[in-house]
């Protein structure tokens, strides 16, 4: 299937995914999965830089027009694929990143993801949640959330690629 066609269809699951189901998933406040941001970190390699943000902010868009959140997930999802290239750097493997692959375990591995999510995971959710909470006055709740929601959500991201990427 075409990779431009593969996108797409991912770009309208997670958007699904998310509104219809995580949206409505909140324990006590503190979890709060967040997996349609799934869609930027598999985005291929060879994406040009202008296109990651304009993506990225539609993707965002797409989940606060749902979730009546005014912009919030479109910011946080701009600042994560504004990072997504400086991360990639930071963690190259030494022969450089294969052409036409994408970042994901079957293709760098499991310590490689894991990394590469994380960071990425924390500094969306970072933005997010402080972004929603716009001052610093709750910062061990804050804190507590960022936590607690990237370990979910990279929970979720891990055993998706576990799930669809099968050797």
């Amino acid at each position: 299937m075409n990779q431009i066609v593969k996108n797409i269809i991912r770009f309208v699951v997670l958007v699904f995914i998310q509104v219809a189901i995580l949206n409505n998933i909140q324990i006590s406040g503190f979890l709060n999965p967040y997996m349609y941001i799934l869609f930027i970190l598999l985005l291929p390699f060879e994406t040009p830089n202008w296109l990651l943000l304009v993506l990225s902010f539609f993707l965002g868009l797409s989940v606060d027009v749902f979730s009546n959140t005014l912009g919030m997930h479109a910011s946080a999802s701009v600042f994560m694929a504004y990072l997504r290239p400086y991360i990639l750097n930071y963690l190259s493997v030494r022969d450089g990143y294969e052409q036409g692959t994408t970042p994901s375990i079957l293709h760098y591995g499991f310590g490689w993801f894991f990394k590469y999510c994380l960071i990425l995971v924390i500094a969306h959710h970072s933005f997010l949640f402080f972004i929603e909470v716009f001052s610093f006055s709750n910062l061990s709740e804050t804190i507590t959330r960022i936590i607690l929601s990237t370990l979910f959500t990279l929970s979720l991201l891990i055993t998706s690629q576990f799930l669809l990427f099968k050797k």
